[in-house]
């Protein structure tokens, strides 16, 4: 599976689904499981252990307070009693709780401790939860898991993203006891080896947007540049020139403008390191030299820059919709109505603006409509249903159809203007004319890759073919495969 979990997905780990094995726990009824600690995680993980028919100890050090937080049916008692009556105990307290249990050293010899428990920082001690734990009883069996389930997961059951559960430790029977258990909880458990794992295990919560800072960052960056960009150009200049107020336009107009301009640049930036990988193969003449590690980057975060695109157009769609609402609109209306009728004109159909608009808004409802049906095809259940010639198609082809739809959108609505000198306020050109320079990079490129005796070569190249003068350096780097197809998300 592709998608690892809700919280993020781990780079270094041996992941490996593991069927039922024999010495799993096959009868839940007549099962008893400890669990020490009787915090939010606790209640939440014994309810749903006594739905799935398991018999639950529960440790504490009030227990007739934690009492009344618990089913009747659950057995609260103290940490030594508890310890005594089971062999699998849930170990739900933090870190520094974890000399509390020294004194139950001997009652813990041989019996399987699963840590829960998590981290406010990454990496914020030397070791993990898991490998201190066994540090502190090196006879009991320490396996790490569960720790990426939240309480609230626990109490709805286990859903989509959420069912998939990290499990590792040193011991091999261990582990597979905890992942028959998990099996028995309805979570997906995911073997990834040795307890020196459970470093990656405990950081995962703790990432935040791994794979969205540097597409948000650039987003953001663009949206600042061209809405002062915008409002240097349509407020400022007016004001120095004529003392025209028209400070009005930054909420709706000024940013109107900037929307459009950022989703077309984001989507360009999708394409484009398609093209750069294209052009670092053929200049290499080989498929098998690592590309440059911002590329490969650039290549993993293509997906978020796709849906970034199509959040800042559809907008975009908003702002304009709601444009006509403005009273601005409304007075600029009255006037112009006003001005006809005292110039004595009876007629000022214009035919060229009557098409220029209507195909204006025709190409932007159409790439829309493409980049709609990209985001859709990029969430997990519908990419799941298509095979990868279904999903390449719709993310390489219609992808670029999308850009170049969006790019005679932004054409149709510069038409004349980009050769009229009073649009380059400041000696700067117009929005549009900047917003076109990226997409067309992009698809000239895709055009010369799209010629006979460069796609032959190319696609020659990613079957396997090198040039004969090629050979690999000896530091032997490991080979870089990259997509066939360039696509979105």
């Amino acid at each position: 599976m592709e998608s690892i979990s809700m919280m993020g997905s781990p780079k270094n780990l041996n992941e490996t689904f593991l069927p039922n094995v024999a010495n799993g726990i096959k009868d839940a009824r007549k099962t008893t499981i400890g669990i020490i600690g009787s915090g939010d995680f606790a209640k939440s993980l014994t309810i749903r252990l006594i739905r799935c028919g398991y018999h639950i100890v529960v440790g504490s050090r009030n227990p007739k307070l934690a009492a009344e937080f618990f089913p009747h049916v659950v057995d609260v008692t103290h940490h030594e009693d508890a310890v005594a009556k089971t062999n699998i105990i849930f170990v739900a307290i933090h870190r520094e709780h974890y000399a509390s249990l020294w004194d139950l050293k001997h009652l813990l010899t041989g019996k399987i401790l699963i840590d829960v428990s998590n981290n406010t920082r990454i990496d914020q001690y030397p070791d993990s939860n898991a490998e201190y734990l066994a540090s502190l009883f090196p006879d009991s069996l320490v396996v790490k898991g569960f720790n990426v389930i939240s309480a609230w997961s626990l109490q709805l059951g286990p859903k989509d993203a959420s069912r998939q559960v990290y499990i590792c430790s040193n011991n091999v029977q261990a582990r597979h006891q905890v992942i028959e258990l998990a099996r028995q909880l309805s979570f997906i458990p995911i073997d990834v080896g040795a307890l020196s794992s459970s470093r990656e295990i405990e950081n995962l919560p703790l990432q935040l947007f791994t794979l969205w800072k540097g597409p948000v960052v650039i987003a953001i960056s663009l949206a600042t540049f061209f809405f002062i960009y915008s409002f240097v150009r349509d407020v400022i200049h007016p004001y120095v020139k004529n003392q025209q107020s028209d400070f009005y336009k930054i909420p709706i107009e000024i940013v109107n403008k900037t929307l459009p301009i950022v989703a077309i640049t984001l989507l360009s930036l999708v394409y484009l390191p398609g093209l750069i990988a294209a052009a670092y193969q053929l200049y290499y003449g080989t498929k098998y030299r690592r590309f440059p590690l911002w590329l490969d980057n650039w290549l993993q975060c293509r997906k978020q820059l796709g849906l970034l695109s199509f959040f800042f157009a559809t907008v975009h769609v908003a702002y304009s919709l709601c444009l006509p609402m403005r009273r601005s609109e409304r007075y600029l209306f009255l006037n112009m109505a006003y001005q006809q009728v005292h110039a004595n004109v009876e007629n000022s159909w214009n035919e060229e603006e009557v098409w220029r608009i209507e195909m204006y808004i025709s190409f932007g409802i159409m790439s829309l409509g493409l980049l709609a049906l990209l985001a859709v095809t990029s969430i997990p259940s519908v990419n799941s249903a298509l095979n990868w010639r279904e999903f390449s198609f719709i993310q390489s082809t219609l992808g670029y159809v999308a850009l170049l739809i969006s790019t005679f959108h932004v054409l149709i609505y510069g038409w004349k203007r980009a050769f009229e000198g009073e649009y380059y306020r400041f000696y700067t050109p117009p929005n549009f004319v900047l917003a076109l320079v990226l997409p067309s990079i992009v698809i000239l490129g895709k055009i010369i890759l799209l010629l006979p005796c460069v796609s032959r070569k190319l696609r020659r190249i990613r079957r396997g073919w090198e040039r004969s003068h090629v050979i690999e350096e000896a530091s032997g780097s490991a080979p870089h495969l990259s997509p066939e197809r360039i696509t979105v998300m």
